[in-house]
């Protein structure tokens, strides 16, 4: 009866490592840069926004992952897919542009769905701004921009600026405030949620020099089976709801809930 009973106990702590084992497996490491309402902190030091939320709700609520967000430089974030120091990078990243390489981003990653809207907005002064007529207003003007983002290549349109390069957008408009630039190119998400708020009060959005539409999506690395798992979990959480809920919660008006064209 003994030996019943240990071998039983035996097969219990096996099992229980091995459940153990897998669960320490299956983590999903998702890259980040701190870009409000999208990744940020709160006032107690947790990182929420929207990609952040969605990014849970996906991997955690639905795929049965455990979330490891990881803080990178943005102009890092294909180095690090391709070393496998991330699975995806989920922060806001602009799905149909082409890099300054020339290359396009989707011929770099495997993209999800297309998830939001964006486009590439120009943030000056308000005195600076009444001048601003054409893309040749800003000639001899210099333009602070986010290495590696989709506004560096927007920013080439403004004729005759000079590009100031930055580790992050929200870096460059801290620049602006104090300012070290004349402008900045934003993505839409971020600019919204700063310009015209606190420090940021003097600056305003040229709305007559704003980019085309873009497309948020997730980056994978090519051939990762995640694409397709993340595809049909936004397809769920679109229809029960979520998506539209965190949207709500971070006044974004822009999210997409229908992806049946993009089949």
């Amino acid at each position: 009866m003994m030996k019943k009973f240990l071998a039983f106990l035996l097969i219990v702590s096996l099992a229980t490592v091995l459940f153990s084992a897998c669960n320490l497996e299956k983590t999903v490491v998702v890259a980040y840069t701190i870009y409000e309402p999208m990744n940020y902190t709160d006032e107690n030091g947790n990182l929420i926004g929207f990609d952040t939320d969605l990014a849970k709700a996906v991997f955690e609520d639905k795929l049965g992952y455990k979330v490891i967000f990881k803080k990178i430089e943005w102009d890092q974030k294909y180095m690090e897919l391709e070393a496998g120091t991330i699975d995806c990078i989920w922060n806001g990243f602009t799905a149909n542009v082409v890099d300054d390489d020339g290359v396009a981003r989707a011929d770099k990653v495997d993209f999800s769905y297309n998830y939001m809207h964006n486009r590439q907005v120009v943030v000056t002064t308000k005195a600076l701004a009444e001048g601003i007529s054409g893309f040749d207003s800003l000639t001899g003007k210099v333009g602070g921009v986010e290495k590696g983002s989709a506004g560096e290549g927007y920013l080439e349109k403004l004729t005759g600026s000079v590009k100031k390069s930055y580790t992050s957008q929200l870096e460059a408009l801290k620049d602006l405030s104090l300012g070290a630039v004349d402008f900045v190119v934003l993505d839409e998400q971020l600019a919204a949620a700063y310009v015209g708020k606190g420090s940021y009060a003097e600056l305003e959005i040229a709305t007559g020099l704003s980019g085309d539409l873009e497309y948020y999506a997730i980056g994978f690395k090519k051939d990762s089976d995640l694409t397709e798992k993340v595809n049909k979990a936004l397809e769920e959480l679109a229809a029960e709801g979520v998506i539209t809920t965190l949207a709500e919660r971070y006044n974004l008006g822009t999210a997409i809930t229908d992806f049946s064209s993009q089949k």
